[in-house]
């Protein structure tokens, strides 16, 4: 009787292996280690490069004294470089003679003395501007060929800023009395 119950118990204790061995086959057969790539992709479209201003160069008033007197004023750009290529852009200046109708100013009565450049967005590619100052204005009756006065080089100049050319009017001691205007013109392009 014993032997049939160690028999039996032997044979069970296979059949449990047996068995503990499948579900083990089981399981590793349903287990999956296989890997597979997948490519993420995003298209950036550029924007585009714009300036605007809502200012002017308005000098304050002088009273003529006997001496060659100059004014300032400076104004806000603002230029939004959100192209995506890292081109780099400049601004440029012309402007007509100032004028009161019967007088004239010089046309080399207005420079530019410096510019600074502020970052208006949260993240910005500070323009590497290589002017150096100052720098005429030219002028005639006609508006003459446009000068540089900012610059931001290749790789730089990306995002929103406020561009703040600081404008100088000098008034020769020779001045006739009278309200002076000139048209300023300003842009921006590309480096060329």
């Amino acid at each position: 009787m014993k032997n049939l119950f160690t028999e039996k118990k032997s044979r069970r204790m296979k059949m449990g292996g047996i068995g503990i061995a499948l579900l083990l086959l089981l399981a590793v057969a349903t287990t999956s280690f296989a890997q597979s790539d997948v490519t993420g992709s995003l298209t950036v479209t550029g924007g585009s490069l714009t300036m605007a201003t809502a200012d002017n160069p308005a000098f304050p008033g002088i009273t003529l004294d006997g001496t060659t007197q100059s004014v300032s004023d400076a104004i806000d750009i603002d230029v939004k470089d959100l192209r995506g290529t890292g081109d780099g852009w400049h601004l440029e200046v012309t402007s007509t003679t100032f004028t009161d109708g019967s007088h004239t100013l010089p046309t080399t009565a207005m420079t530019i003395t410096g510019v600074t450049s502020a970052c208006d967005g949260t993240a910005c590619t500070d323009p590497t501007n290589g002017n150096t100052y100052a720098i005429t204005v030219p002028a005639d009756t006609v508006a003459p060929t446009a000068v540089e006065f900012f610059e931001a080089t290749t790789a730089t100049g990306l995002g929103d800023f406020t561009i703040t050319p600081t404008f100088s009017l000098s008034v020769p001691a020779t001045t006739y009395a009278g309200t002076y205007n000139s048209t300023v013109t300003l842009t921006i392009a590309n480096l060329p």
